[in-house]
């Protein structure tokens, strides 16, 4: 059983890195179960791009062998599979050059009247020149649409400049910046959690809640991307675009509408609202850290600095308590906590409530606990509500913190889509409610840059965390600085 599947119109898409790990792993499984709840039309084409030399029927035997891999085995009904795959075709060509892009024009020549969208799964140097080849080979039409990875450059600078090179070529409107995570069903349930329900939104704010805490922890290492993961590391990996965006959709006013400037204007306010981190300040109110060799389900695993091989000052924790300076959350701190090789993997929000002013109970009946909204994004995806309530039985009143849980599994009983399956689909619709626009993009980046001169200017590198662990000890005193401690995820 599937959710509620609205099909979209026809569409030709085309991948550019079509053989790559993230066209394999992610966008060609997603788009096979599009394919199968029957939400992709039957007359749609994929095009896969890459410098291989590959058949069609070489492409689609690599096609098939990922969905094998990371398609459920339940859902590999074979005749559908290969339906799907006849909808493959393939194209060498090279992103930069001559070769290939005459053959492109002519796959696309007849369908100039269709939705028309590149995904562009490069490396974020070629966004800019691959945009210039497509412009310049006369390929865009006003029903084409762009899809850009992050990173978006390494700093603001950077930034600009793929946006510049990008919108030379494309409007704002046909530009999708993609970030996966808002494209996860409990993301996107915050939005009618908080303004679907009349129980949140009076007391969404300062005189309610106490503080607010972003998860995102890894068990896994960088592995063989431990070069890519050095130029990078965790603030530009994963706070700059999937945690602000989480910040920005707790913190966010009501927009007047669900449309997507309306909602991405009010995103845009958290950012620029954000109070910012001087270098000077940045020992204070941030703790970065590396993991060094321990153990992860009880398998013994190297340290940063053994798979990459050298040494290196770059993050792979990163804990930072932010501000928002607007007269909603004026005194009440957000704190973001990511890292790899941590403790387990997930992604949780915490809404931490202030305690209630004065227990009536008698202290036998046990401890007042404030309440705590929980939205986990991964990887059971659910909500939990902590509430005070009494034990069953006799003799006096026991109190015992419960959850009323939601989870999405148990309680809707449907496949729905995953992050890219959704994405995929509003680019072809051409909504950009879950896309970045590009003074989002920008904005969060001139937040982050202070952070990473004040780490340039400090003489202290990262703090050592053994794998396993939930991170580096200066990480816990941030919070108990404050009189607060971390909600490990799962309790």
């Amino acid at each position: 059983m599937t959710a509620q599947i609205i099909p979209v119109q026809t569409f030709d898409l085309v991948v550019f890195g079509g053989t790559g790990d993230l066209a394999l792993r992610k966008l060609l499984p997603g788009l096979y179960q599009r394919f199968r709840d029957r939400q992709m039309p039957a007359d749609a084409r994929i095009l896969g791009l890459s410098r291989r030399e590959l058949s069609d029927e070489d492409f689609r035997s690599q096609v098939r062998g990922a969905l094998h891999e990371h398609v459920r085995a339940d859902d590999l009904v074979p005749d559908e599979v290969e339906q799907f795959l006849g909808r493959l075709s393939f194209l060498s060509l090279d992103a930069t050059g001559s070769k290939g892009w005459p053959e492109l024009g002519r796959w696309l020549a007849d369908s100039a009247e269709r939705v028309r969208v590149f995904y562009l799964a490069t490396a974020p140097e070629l966004f800019g020149p691959v945009c210039a080849k497509i412009g310049s080979e006369g390929l865009v039409t006003p029903e084409t649409r762009v899809v850009i990875e992050k990173p978006i450059g390494k700093d603001l600078a950077s930034a600009r400049a793929v946006n510049e090179a990008v919108g030379a070529v494309f409007e704002e409107r046909q530009i999708f910046r993609i970030d996966h995570y808002l494209g996860k069903e409990t993301v996107q349930n915050l939005m009618a959690l908080r303004f679907a329900n009349a129980l949140f939104e009076p007391i969404w704010n300062r005189a309610a809640i106490d503080h607010v805490q972003i998860t995102v922890a890894e068990t896994v290492g960088v592995g063989n991307r431990a070069d890519y993961y050095d130029h990078s590391g965790a603030l530009r990996d994963m706070v700059q675009n999937h945690m602000l965006q989480l910040l920005c959709l707790i913190a966010m006013e009501p927009p007047n509408a669900m449309d997507a400037d309306s909602v991405r204007d009010e995103k845009l306010k958290v950012l620029h609202a954000l109070k910012p981190i001087r270098p000077g300040r940045v020992d204070q109110v941030t703790v970065r850290g590396q993991y060094s060799a321990g153990a992860i389900e009880g398998k013994a695993v190297p340290g940063y600095l053994d798979e990459l091989g050298r040494h290196s000052d770059t993050e792979t924790f990163l804990a930072i308590k932010a501000e928002v300076e607007t007269w909603r959350w004026s005194g009440v701190p957000f704190y973001l906590r990511t890292g790899k090789r941590l403790a387990q993997r997930a992604s949780e929000i915490v809404v931490q409530m202030r305690p209630i002013p004065h227990s009536i109970f008698p202290r036998d009946a046990g401890e007042v606990r404030p309440n705590r909204l929980v939205i986990r994004l991964q990887p059971d995806e659910g909500v939990r509500l902590y509430l005070m309530n009494k034990d069953p039985g006799p003799g006096g009143i026991r109190l015992k913190n419960t959850p009323l849980n939601l989870s999405f599994s148990e309680t809707f009983k449907v496949r729905y889509p995953d992050a890219y399956e959704r994405l995929l689909m509003d680019v072809v619709r051409g909504n950009q409610t879950l896309f970045m626009r590009k003074d989002e993009v920008e904005a969060a980046w001139t937040w982050c840059e202070p952070i990473l001169e004040g780490w340039r200017q400090s003489d202290e590198g990262p703090e050592q965390y053994g794998a396993g662990s939930w991170g580096p000890s200066s990480a816990v005193a941030l919070m108990v600085h404050d009189g607060r401690r971390w909600v490990e995820p799962g309790t």
